[in-house]
């Protein structure tokens, strides 16, 4: 019997998956699978996975929106250390909800894990102090094949939570700010992407 539970196509876009896997805690502490590819083969998900990274990121901190041209990637995203909102946008040209978004919370507390798989641009913001965040993915990384597109993008038009600012016509984080003061912050690369 599978140990997690699946949430299939969030946010009524088709592939993308919430999963919970299932936490045994005492007074010790807890264990949980974080992976096991019986039990998501038992949910119909089939992903080969072939790398995983980990990132360290601090309060205000966004990533994104980034995906690979040729070498596209499915990710398996979860957080081990503080909170992010964590945002997947369709690009698959063919599909019905192309250019929708989905967003979900992902917090060292709630243990979720979301799939997105290839096609997708993907983004995350920070809102904890720090937030320490690990990816399994189906394809390897290829330097070159990068891609990207702004994360404020009005006609994607995602509600990134506690941010405040006005957009400029730029990626540029420089107006913006969280709800509690604390500066956006963004690589020069993703200040950089255009829109959709």
């Amino acid at each position: 019997m599978s140990k997690i539970k699946v949430e299939k196509n969030a946010g009524g876009i088709e592939g993308l998956c919430i999963i919970e896997p299932s936490v045994f805690g005492d007074n010790r502490g807890y264990f949980m699978e974080t992976y096991n590819k019986n039990d998501f083969a038992e949910h119909g998900l089939h992903m080969d996975f072939v790398q995983d990274n980990q990132s360290m990121s601090r309060k205000g901190v966004l990533r994104g929106l980034h995906f690979q041209k040729n070498f596209p990637q499915g990710k398996l995203v979860r957080v081990i250390k503080g909170r992010v909102f964590d945002v997947a946008v369709d690009l698959r040209k063919d599909s019905k909800t192309f250019g929708k978004w989905f967003g979900i919370e992902l917090t060292e507390e709630n243990k979720k894990q979301f799939y997105i798989p290839e096609g997708f641009a993907h983004g995350f913001l920070v809102l904890s102090d720090i937030a320490e965040f690990c990816y399994k993915c189906t394809d390897f990384y290829h330097a070159n094949d990068e891609g990207g597109i702004a994360w404020n993008d009005p006609s994607i038009n995602i509600l990134w939570p506690e941010i405040i600012g006005e957009y400029k016509g730029t990626a540029s984080g420089e107006s913006y700010s969280l709800a509690d003061g604390t500066p956006l912050s963004l690589s020069e690369k993703d200040m950089k992407w255009k829109c959709l």
